[in-house]
């Protein structure tokens, strides 16, 4: 299966449907470019990509932009797991929450990662918490973000 988000033909699935919801409301909507927390230029629903200050998105484009990245962000996430369909709905859309928000190599390179191959998602889940860091310093809002992603996973399984 290459995604769990889509459907062929059918558009969004549960997961998907969780994902789409989850991640945009733990980002939060900008339709102008704003520098984040580090000062990296941010649209949308958290797209740092190519973003430079000044540039503005519809609410449509943003939305268009946050379910294009999911999709690619899925895709690396399921490359480096070894068995992405065995892992419940919730626990996979919290693993996807994390890889959107910290890059797909420091998801795959992750503790995250080497629990769930390792068959321990309880491990996993909990591991979620270390990511609470940008810029060197601990966040708050990644604090309270990682906190919800763990709470979701731990109650998928």
């Amino acid at each position: 299966m290459a995604s769990r988000l889509r459907k062929a033909g059918y558009g969004l699935t549960v997961a998907g449907a969780l994902a789409v919801g989850f991640v945009g409301g733990k980002e939060g909507l900008s339709t102008k470019a704003y520098r984040d927390v580090v000062g990296v230029p941010t649209i949308c629903f958290g797209e740092t990509r190519g973003v430079k200050m000044g540039d503005t998105a519809t609410v449509d484009e943003c939305k268009a932009m946050l379910g294009d990245a999911l999709v690619e962000f899925e895709a690396n996430m399921r490359a480096c797991l070894t068995n992405p369909d065995a892992i419940p709905d919730k626990p996979y859309v919290s693993f996807l929450s994390v890889s959107y928000n910290i890059g797909s190599r420091a998801f795959c390179g992750s503790t995250i990662a080497r629990r769930a191959n390792a068959g321990d998602l309880v491990g996993a889940c909990n591991a979620i918490l270390a990511w609470n860091k940008a810029g060197g310093r601990v966040i708050r809002g990644l604090v309270a973000r990682r906190k919800e992603e763990q709470r979701m996973c731990l109650e998928g399984l």
